[in-house]
This record gives C-alpha cells, sequence and structure tokens, in this order.
C-alpha cells in the first residue's frame, strides 16, 4: 500500500504528540499567544506542551497605530536565548523541521 510523500513519519504517528516526540533534538518553529515565534532546538516537553528549547530565536511583532497617518505599522523585534522553558498553554503551532527523502 503506497500512503506517499512523508508516509515513514505518518506511520510512526499515532497520537498528536508522536509528532513532538519525532523532533525531540531537532530545531522546531513554535508560535505563541501575543504575536511570538520561537525557533530552537527541542530539548524537552510534556502532555501539557511545557517544552525546554535550547539555542532559541524569539521574534516578536508588535502593531502600533500611528497617530499622525492612522497607519498600522508592524515592529518586529528578535533576541536570542540560550535555554527557555515555555509554558505550554501558550502555545498555538509548533512546525516540525522539514524533512527531506
Amino acid at each position: 500500500e503506497y500512503m506517499g510523500e512523508g508516509s515513514r513519519a505518518m506511520s510512526v504517528v499515532e497520537e498528536p504528540l508522536d509528532l513532538v516526540k519525532l523532533s525531540l533534538d531537532e530545531r522546531i518553529l513554535v508560535k505563541l499567544k501575543g504575536e511570538r515565534e520561537l525557533r530552537g532546538k527541542l530539548h524537552a516537553y510534556d502532555q501539557h506542551l511545557n517544552m525546554v528549547l535550547g539555542d532559541v530565536e524569539e521574534t516578536v511583532t508588535v502593531e502600533e497605530l500611528d497617530e499622525e497617518t492612522y497607519e498600522t505599522i508592524s515592529k518586529t523585534s528578535k533576541r536570542r536565548l540560550e535555554l527557555l522553558f515555555v509554558r505550554g498553554d501558550g502555545v498555538i503551532l509548533i512546525c516540525p523541521p522539514l524533512r527531506t527523502s
């Protein structure tokens, strides 16, 4: 039976957390509430999606209103962190690393 692209990954993913388990020790993208994004190496996680990430780049996007033109301006700030604990209730999306076969 042919399962198409990514069939190897799909065969070991039976529950949502299995996909996270496959990403251990890999660099992942985590989107959080409040327009925050984290890219880092996944060291540990639990069933609540609390995570420990290493070598993290945090990107925060803030929307501001220009008082004169009333245009919305997006401002992005970035910072690097060596180690970060992420609380699971703020997680919106986890993107595993791209796997090419």
